[in-house]
């Protein structure tokens, strides 16, 4: 007698390279039945939601407005999680960026530097920013073992609490009593490469990002290194990896390239900090990871994709009534669908023949 048996063990690779797939069609199956319940079609909602931003040149060109900080959030959770270090920071070490960015940008001696040095100070200012936001909950999983899943999720109303602050005292427009800072030098503002749009060099930075962050972990003995960490801490120790210098690598290097969303905000959007400049962006770089299986080529098409939703959601809500935050009902049912196909993967279905006795 042929029958079934779930048991744990590895899934095959093609079913691996399913997940995404099977998630997005699982999120769309879900979000539908909400949209029936609330008297909507879901096959109108769907295509105001993916199809109708890219019929239109502005609209098109505003997903890669709205993906390019995602795109750098989701690589710094990609190299975080690759080590096993999972930064539920991203968003307090974007704003950190944003912060360090806006400072250097409206120093006196930026009105007169050209723009071939300020840009990268700006980059660099904003690396450095959110390296060192992340530096504390990483010193404190290497040295004590505190949860950083903890620490770097409440450091994030810290950061948020700080930058209300800093806005409300010390950038306190004195003409509209608006918090916010004071507007960045020109030479210091990322150059727009796409005419008539707000596609900046913030894209560019992001895809030579992506680059590098593939080529580390594939391609290099540090990207083995971290990866051993993420597969196994003991075996790793084994192996010769000093585990804590590489979950402290892994740790700044996150920070540091979320801090550069926050650069990109700053110099590419906004030219000047406001307390709302983001609305989420670093949580939504662990939905981009997760859908990405944590890989930066995969963390790009996702960033894309996420940004779809997004600026669809507006679209839905203008066209149909119902309200934006369908996007963020379909980000979070996308994380947990992918969740749960990823601990589906650890499981296998394996044919077996009962003897039937008797």
């Amino acid at each position: 007698m042929l029958g079934w048996r779930l048991e744990k063990g590895s899934s095959p690779l093609w079913m691996r390279a399913l997940i995404p797939v099977l998630s997005i069609l699982a999120t769309f199956l879900l979000t539908a039945t909400l949209l029936v319940f609330a008297r909507a079609n879901p096959f109108a909602a769907f295509y105001y939601m993916l199809v109708e931003p890219l019929s239109a040149p502005v609209s098109a060109l505003e997903v890669l407005v709205k993906a390019t900080p995602l795109l750098l959030a989701g690589l710094a959770v990609v190299f975080a999680f690759q080590a096993g270090y999972y930064n539920i920071g991203a968003e307090g070490q974007l704003y950190a960026g944003a912060l360090a960015a806006a400072w250097v940008g409206q120093l006196p001696f930026a009105q007169t530097t050209p723009a071939l040095i300020m840009i990268p100070l700006m980059l660099i200012a904003g690396f450095a920013a959110g390296m060192l936001w992340a530096l504390v909950p990483a010193l404190l999983r290497t040295q004590m073992g505190v949860d950083e899943v903890v620490t770097t999720l409440l450091l994030n109303s810290v950061m948020l609490y700080l930058i209300n602050g800093i806005l409300n005292a010390y950038w306190l427009d004195p003409v509209t009593f608006w918090p916010q800072s004071p507007r960045i030098a020109p030479s210091a503002e990322f150059q727009v490469i796409v005419p008539g749009s707000r596609v900046h060099f913030g894209l560019v930075v992001g895809f030579i990002v992506m680059l590098v962050l593939w080529w580390i972990i594939n391609r290099t003995p540090l990207g083995l290194r971290m990866r051993a960490v993420g597969l196994g801490k003991d075996a790793a120790r084994f192996m010769g990896v000093n585990v804590a210098r590489m979950t402290l690598v892994a740790a700044l290097v996150s920070g540091g390239i979320a801090g550069l969303a926050g650069v990109g905000e700053v110099a590419g959007i906004h030219h000047r900090l406001l307390e709302d400049i983001s609305p989420g962006y670093g949580y939504s770089g662990i939905v981009i990871a997760t859908l990405g299986a944590l890989n930066p080529f995969g963390a790009g098409l996702a960033a894309v994709f996420i940004a779809l939703v997004d600026v669809g959601g507006q679209s839905v809500s203008r066209q149909l009534g119902i309200p934006s935050f369908l996007a963020d009902v379909v980000q979070a049912t996308i994380l947990l669908t992918t969740l749960a196909l990823l601990l589906l993967t650890r499981y296998r279905l394996r044919k077996v023949v009962e003897i039937a006795h008797g």
